[in-house]
Parts: structure tokens; C-alpha cells; sequence
């Protein structure tokens, strides 16, 4: 192989930086229209897995669920969305992603408001419909699985949870479904597992929204706003430090050769 040769090749497998390549391959923001619907099918399908369930873990009888089908709903979902709808939309499904995507030029700004908007309108359909299948009960006493800290847990304790789950969560969806040096057919389990283990750590603390949609539409759909804040500024601000880290510093390092 030449040396041009081999240049192209590695150019080519190096982390695309202010290109249009979205995640898994996705081309971002080529059809904005398609693409937001994408996200808010994708949106409801992920907030209704997961809030469903707790709701479920709360308001049948015999009680049927705990936290650990929670946190996996939640990552089982991310991961089947993922391999799903990938390819269409970057499956974003979080505002948290789409802003640290658009920070590092990985994705338009034109087509933020769009995706933000679908992901939000998504997450209050899902709160709507755990409302229509577990009745008032589960929005008088549950808020429908609305995301408020834990009693004892401060508003800045709050924050730090979201913020650092958000960034773990962020670092690995980018680091995994943009950089074509990582194997592709793992993105999806890798990205699904990540969320479970972000919900698990953070749920007795803070609910653990890790995704400003998912904190929003159980907020709007039962009236439930305390700390809302939190669950909006924490996400974004990990979401964009994540996205800067790999851009910045992770996605630049080259493997050894092994030469």
C-alpha cells in the first residue's frame, strides 16, 4: 500500500469533526423533518419504557417491579432505539446529546430547535400515555414518574448527579457512534447499558433523568416542578463538557500501531 494511500485510509477512519456524519452513521440535519419525527417517536418509545415501568413498580398491585427493571427498561430501550433508528435521526433522543453534538460542529445548529422540540413533544406524549394506563393514581401520588430529588438531597447535590450521569452518558454515545475507529455493531449495547448504569446510580438521589426530555413531560403532564432546574441545567452543562472532551482531547489520540 502507498504512503498516499494509507493516508486516506487513516484520514477516513479518524473522528469526523465538522462534517455532516451524525451519529451511526446518520447524515445530520439532511432532512430535518423526517429526521425530528424520528426523534419524537424515538423519545416517546424511551420515556414510556422507563416511566411505565416505575409506574407500574408503584401503582399495580401486587407490585410487580423494583428499580432494577426500571434502570433496565430504561437501557434495553436506548439500545433497541439505537440499532433502530440510528441511522435515521443520530436517535439523539436527548437535548443533552443534541446540544454537545452542535457545540463540537458534529451537528447544525439550524436543526436543534427542530430536534429539541420533537424530543420534548415525545417525552410529554409518553407522560400522557403512562397517565391513560395507570389512571389519576399514578399522577396524584407518583407524579408519573416525575424526577425530584430524593429527600435530604440538596438542589447543588442535584446538579453534580445530573451533570456527572449526563457526561458519562454523553462522552460514550459520542465516543462510540461518531468515531468510525469504534467498532459500529457495538454502539447500540454500548450506549443501552451506559444509560442503565447512569439510571442505577443516580435513581435514590435523583431520579436519575439524565435527559432534560425525560425530566420535562412527567414535569408538565402532573404539575411536578420542584428542582426542576436541575434536571435542565445539569444534563446540558455534562452533555456539552463530555462532547468538548472528546472532541478536544480523547477522539484526537491515534492507537498504537504496533510497529
Amino acid at each position: 500500500m502507498s504512503a498516499g494511500t494509507e493516508g486516506a485510509v487513516r484520514v477516513e477512519r479518524a473522528p469526523s469533526r465538522g462534517g455532516n456524519r451524525g451519529l451511526y452513521g446518520s447524515d445530520a440535519g439532511a432532512n430535518t423533518l423526517l429526521s425530528g419525527t424520528a426523534e419524537a417517536v424515538g423519545t416517546f418509545v424511551l420515556v414510556l419504557a422507563g416511566t411505565a415501568t416505575a409506574a407500574a413498580g408503584v401503582v399495580a398491585q401486587p407490585v410487580p417491579y423494583d428499580l432494577l427493571a426500571v434502570v433496565l427498561a430504561f437501557g434495553l430501550a436506548l439500545a433497541a432505539l439505537a440499532a433502530a433508528l440510528g441511522h435515521v435521526s443520530g436517535c439523539h433522543l436527548n437535548p443533552a446529546v443534541t446540544l454537545g453534538l452542535a457545540v463540537t460542529r458534529r451537528f447544525p445548529w439550524r436543526a436543534v430547535p427542530v430536534y429539541v422540540a420533537c424530543q420534548l413533544a415525545g417525552a410529554v406524549m409518553a407522560s400522557l400515555a403512562v397517565w391513560a394506563f395507570y389512571g389519576e393514581r399514578a399522577r396524584e401520588a407518583f407524579g408519573l414518574a416525575a424526577t425530584v430529588p430524593a429527600p435530604g438531597v440538596g438542589d447543588a447535590r442535584a446538579l453534580l448527579v445530573e451533570a456527572v450521569i449526563t457526561f458519562v452518558l454523553v462522552l460514550v454515545v459520542i465516543s462510540v457512534a461518531t468515531d468510525e475507529r469504534a467498532p459500529a455493531a457495538a454502539a447500540p449495547l454500548a450506549v443501552g447499558a451506559t444509560l442503565a448504569v447512569c439510571v442505577a446510580v443516580a435513581a435514590p438521589l435523583t431520579g436519575g433523568a439524565v435527559n432534560p426530555a425525560r425530566a420535562f413531560g412527567p414535569a408538565l403532564v402532573s404539575g411536578t416542578w420542584d428542582s426542576f432546574w436541575v434536571y435542565l441545567v445539569g444534563p446540558l452543562v455534562g452533555g456539552v463538557l463530555a462532547a468538548l472532551l472528546y472532541d478536544r482531547v480523547l477522539g484526537r489520540a491515534e492507537a498504537p500501531s504496533g510497529d
